[in-house]
């Protein structure tokens, strides 16, 4: 089996987190899009406005990120962070890539003062409510979450 470590992601990891990230954006039934998703990694990390974490294996090679961005909750009055995207390679499923960026994410989080980390998941996708559980994550079961697309 493979290692999987994670780090911050930097500048040299743009293409490779764009890739990914269009990945994600079509898991979620988006099409496929290289130039908008390479354009929006590298404007949330030349404006630090996310923090962005790679999983590699042991050659080096890619196997996942996450995205998270710091925030605030008004009813702790303490900062938070939204863990936003997550994505695992399937080549890389069931490495541990994906504990090991939650994992991180959750170092990174505590060291930045942050009180909590926040996730929303299609109610389909069992797998990852499965490791969030088992990783210590509660479902929300009183508040729902509401959205509107706003016209541009």
């Amino acid at each position: 089996m493979k290692k999987i470590t994670t780090r911050l992601a930097t500048m040299d990891a743009v293409d490779q987190l764009a890739v990914m990230f269009d990945d994600y954006r079509q898991f979620y039934e988006l099409a496929p899009d290289l130039v908008l998703s390479r354009q929006f990694i590298l404007d949330r990390m030349l404006g630090c406005e996310s923090v962005l974490i790679l999983a590699e294996d042991e050659e080096g090679v890619a196997a996942g990120f996450c995205q998270l961005y710091p925030t605030y909750c008004s009813l702790t009055a303490a900062p938070i962070c939204a863990l936003y995207d997550l994505y695992v390679r399937p080549e890389a499923r069931k490495l541990g890539a994906g504990r090991a960026l939650l994992l991180a994410a959750e170092a990174h989080a505590m060291r930045n003062g942050a009180v909590r980390l926040d996730l929303t998941t299609a109610k389909t996708n069992l797998a990852a409510q499965n490791l969030y559980q088992a990783l210590g994550w509660k479902r929300d079961d009183i508040f729902f979450a509401y959205s509107k697309t706003l016209a541009a």
